[in-house]
């Protein structure tokens, strides 16, 4: 997927009037932070399991290089290969070389993000295999030809009559007359036309949640079933995923999953969590002949080094965006490549760089909600000020936000003229009220009273104001 993150202030205004998405954005709004706040809760030790979960992940990342060789060491003694990319471009030609190596010639896919980072489907497509995704949202999208909208949601943008006129479209050889309009028939159509893709692969393609270097097992966590069959029906499996994923043992994966299903479907756990270790065995009833592991760096090596050290311990759950302001109103394709919300505003430019990305880091309103629901407590904020910080370096003077800053500062250092300043602003702004007490407009920000309500002024005054009658002192 080609990065469109510089438009990021266009896309998110035409998702503002897209009146579909809006529709879809209020469903989710109310469905995954309901559900995640009532799975936690349910759970005492929930906050005790954070940071032990925390805790794993910060040791795995300073001890990873001794991890990830003991992950390749139990791999090749389980008969699996494991293949380093340091690139994307290294990752996509190792895939495709073991795809033409089985004569494959159609391949499906689990649902990884890390394909969609480095955009596998094309390549292959190019190449010459056909691609089929497997899970449900990312099979929605795939016909679609869109990226996804979410990182465990692809298609939580879609509304219930779109997903039937794309069905329509693509499944023409099914009855024009068949009944679709409700969810079970979408779903049981998506499953009939699904099956014949899963006998047919040659090679399954799936990411991984977690990898384990105790035991060289891949885990991967679904709700569908497809990922099982996606990894157990063709003759390869190859797993895709990045170095970050390697955690020490089979108890650590198992504390980490407790707060995983929660944090990201608000379920106890999900319906399928799936360990593999290498391909199958003399004893096995079925399993893929070969199994391959594909760890790609993908610029990870220098997010370890560097200030945004703890975006690598995400667990690809969501719930910073399913509880994220910003990310209710726009969704996730105005952010315009494959991670949205406020871990693609850290980790975006953190991938791709800021130059490509400036805006993403000043697409939130720092709540602070993506700090306090995240399982891994992964500082959003603070990181996101740091890209900030990175992108004021980077500007060229003379900006307005810049501008303004120095005058600011000039008034800040000034608190007799602050004051002053402040107050004949706050009456100023009483003038202009509406009926409610409300500014209808005010120059300079149309932005904001286009979408939302100014705040009041207070009919005290200012905080100077009030805290100086307080004191005896009046106005």
């Amino acid at each position: 997927m080609k990065p469109n993150t510089l438009a990021f202030k266009a896309n998110a205004s035409r998702a503002l009037q897209d009146a579909d998405l809006q529709h879809s954005m209020g469903r989710m709004r109310t469905h995954y932070v309901g559900s995640i706040t009532n799975a936690r809760a349910k759970l005492p030790e929930f906050e005790a399991l954070r940071d032990a979960a925390r805790d794993i992940k910060n040791h795995t990342l300073s001890h990873l290089d001794l991890y990830l060789e003991e992950l390749e060491r139990k791999v090749t003694e389980a008969g699996g290969h494991v293949h380093w990319a340091s690139t994307p471009a290294e990752a996509r030609n190792l895939i495709e070389a073991i795809c033409r190596h089985a004569n494959a010639r159609t391949i499906t896919k689990g649902k990884s993000m890390i394909s969609e980072e480095i955009a596998l489907n094309a390549h292959l497509e190019k190449a010459g295999f056909k691609v089929v995704e497997t899970d449900l949202g990312e099979y929605l999208i795939q016909i679609r030809n869109e990226p996804p909208s979410h990182i465990i949601g692809p298609a939580v943008h879609l509304t219930r009559g779109q997903i039937e006129a794309d069905f329509r479209r693509v499944h023409k050889h099914l009855p024009e007359s068949r009944n679709i309009t409700e969810p079970t028939a979408l779903v049981d159509e998506a499953r009939n036309v699904l099956r014949e893709q899963f006998i047919a692969a040659d090679v399954g393609i799936t990411g991984a949640n977690f990898l384990i270097a105790e035991t060289g097992t891949s885990v991967i966590v679904t709700n569908e079933g497809n990922g099982d069959l996606t990894q157990i029906l063709p003759r390869v499996h190859i797993v895709l995923a990045t170095i970050e994923k390697v955690v020490p043992t089979l108890e650590d994966v198992s504390t980490i999953l407790r707060v995983l299903a929660r944090s990201a479907t608000g379920q106890e756990i999900s319906n399928y969590t799936t360990f593999s270790t290498g391909p199958k065995r003399a004893s096995d009833p079925d399993g893929p002949a070969a199994y391959h592991i594909v760890l790609l760096d993908g610029g990870r090596t220098e997010i370890l080094a560097s200030e945004f050290r703890e975006a690598l311990n995400c667990i690809r759950c969501g719930a910073c965006m399913d509880h994220c302001p910003v990310y209710h109103a726009v969704g996730g394709h105005a952010y315009g490549w494959v991670y949205p919300g406020p871990i693609g505003a850290v980790m975006t430019p953190a991938l791709i760089g800021i130059g490509q990305a400036r805006h993403l880091p000043h697409a939130s309103s720092f709540c602070g909600r993506c700090e306090e629901v995240c399982p891994m407590r992964i500082p959003l904020p603070k990181m996101m000020r740091y890209w900030r910080e990175h992108d004021y370096a980077l500007a060229k003077r003379g900006e307005l936000p810049q501008r303004a800053l120095r005058y600011w500062a000039w008034l800040a250092r000034r608190p007799g003229v602050y004051h002053r300043a402040f107050a004949t602003g706050n009456r100023l702004l009483r003038l202009v009220s509406g009926a409610k007490g409300l500014p209808k407009s005010l120059p300079f920000a149309g932005g904001w009273t286009k979408h939302r309500d100014f705040p009041a002024p207070e009919p005290g005054g200012t905080f100077q104001t009030q805290w100086a009658k307080r004191q005896g002192r009046g106005a």
